[in-house]
């Protein structure tokens, strides 16, 4: 069966608002903290979102980098800081991709290790997803409902009701009225001084390298061979696009982004199946950008949190049900120590203690004279791989 590359539909739609729920919170931080152009913010994500569509004919999210977001927004950096430290992921990612690096990490991590990071990811998701739900019960169960009841429906897509249901909310507070009112706007020329590359990264940039590893580059890739298994994109090819990305956003006002593969969890729950997706958030992004630059931080800090919330968790439901193909036998201690230590510390730490655990149980079975599979060798032959029952 030949899968279309693009299709430009509601289910489509509804999937383009799929990660939305990560974007909104650090949207709002980076343009009301830190003073970012809301103009070249969303310009320049948009025609991420375009240029990663047509290149891949897939869902492929375009995010914010969570360290350094969460680390500017905390110590309240300046818009120049914000654009250095993607300039510097640019240069990193580069990096990655051209020495191979990213693949050799890629090859040396197993699926179960694969599979803490995501099942991490989604119980974090989960936790951050009952905060927002908490907010209102009432509307947030109701949305989840909705979210679960309506996810496969091509005529009336989850995420778009729930966005419809939001925006009549948002109607009937008044909160329209406490918006600016619309304007046209084009991205501005914006620069950094070159110490702050070097600045940021001792900030907050060495500690986005691990977290852009595993969860956007090794654990997006793997997500996608499960999605689309025709349509293999390599962590080298993601690799090459983030650095890519991010030496060009940062003169027009973009922020540092990456993929993530809770954002693909999300597109994909809510109904992406092709790059129309990517196309079509695309063109939102670059709308709201040229039009409603002035208006966009309320508008985002003015949409139901419930709602918000609940798309989060149906986000985090997904990305947890991939544990489902864990062996205990062979990959639950990974995976274990995996989860344990991105719950507890977070998922950089994470991901070295799953890769310790795996390796070291491989080289404790290979000193026992134990096969992969758990059997022992065959003795008859010790330098054979085949295993005795």
């Amino acid at each position: 069966m030949r899968i279309r590359s693009f299709e430009f539909n509601l289910r489509e739609l509804a999937g383009s608002t799929g990660d939305f729920g990560t974007l909104f919170p650090l949207a709002i931080g980076y343009i009301a903290v830190c003073g970012l152009d809301p103009a070249g913010f969303l310009v320049m994500m948009g025609l991420a979102n375009i240029v990663t569509g047509l290149v891949y004919r897939l869902p492929m999210p375009i995010e914010p980098m969570k360290v350094l977001a969460v680390a500017a927004i905390a110590q309240h950096w300046s818009p120049s800081m914000i654009y250095a430290s993607g300039f510097a992921m640019g240069i990193v990612w580069l990096l990655f991709a051209f020495t191979g690096a990213i693949g050799w990490i890629a090859r040396v991590t197993p699926k179960s290790v694969i599979r803490g990071i995501q099942a991490s990811l989604g119980i974090l998701l989960l936790i951050e997803a009952v905060k927002m739900l908490s907010t209102w019960w009432a509307l947030g169960i109701g949305a989840v409902a909705v979210a679960f009841l309506l996810r496969d429906n091509r005529y009336a897509p989850a995420a778009l009701v729930l966005m419809v249901l939001g925006v009549s909310i948002m109607l009937f507070r008044g909160d329209f009225a406490r918006v600016g009112p619309v304007g046209f706007a084009l991205p501005a020329l914006t620069g950094f001084r070159w110490e702050e590359v070097w600045q940021t990264m001792l900030l907050a940039g060495f500690a986005q390298i691990p977290l852009t590893v595993t969860n956007a580059t090794i654990a997006t890739s793997a997500l996608i061979r499960d999605y689309f298994p025709d349509r293999t994109v390599s962590v080298r090819q993601l690799s090459w696009n983030q650095g890519i990305m991010n030496l060009l956003v940062p003169f027009l006002g973009g922020m540092p982004m990456c993929h993530g593969a809770g954002g693909l969890a999300g597109q994909y729950a809510f109904g992406a199946r092709t790059g129309g997706t990517n196309i079509i958030e695309g063109i939102l992004e670059i709308a709201l950008g040229l039009f409603l630059a002035g208006s966009i931080a309320a508008l985002f800090a003015f949409f139901p949190t419930a709602i918000i919330g609940a798309m989060m968790f149906v986000v985090g439901v997904e990305l947890v049900k991939f544990a489902r193909d864990i062996r205990i036998r062979k990959d639950l201690a990974p995976f274990g120590a995996t989860v344990a230590v991105s719950l507890l510390a977070n998922m950089a730490l994470g991901f070295a203690a799953g890769l310790l655990v795996y390796h070291a149980i491989r080289y404790a079975f290979r000193k026992l004279g134990y096969c992969r599979c758990g059997s022992l060798k065959n003795a008859s032959s010790p330098g054979s791989m085949s295993c005795r029952p």
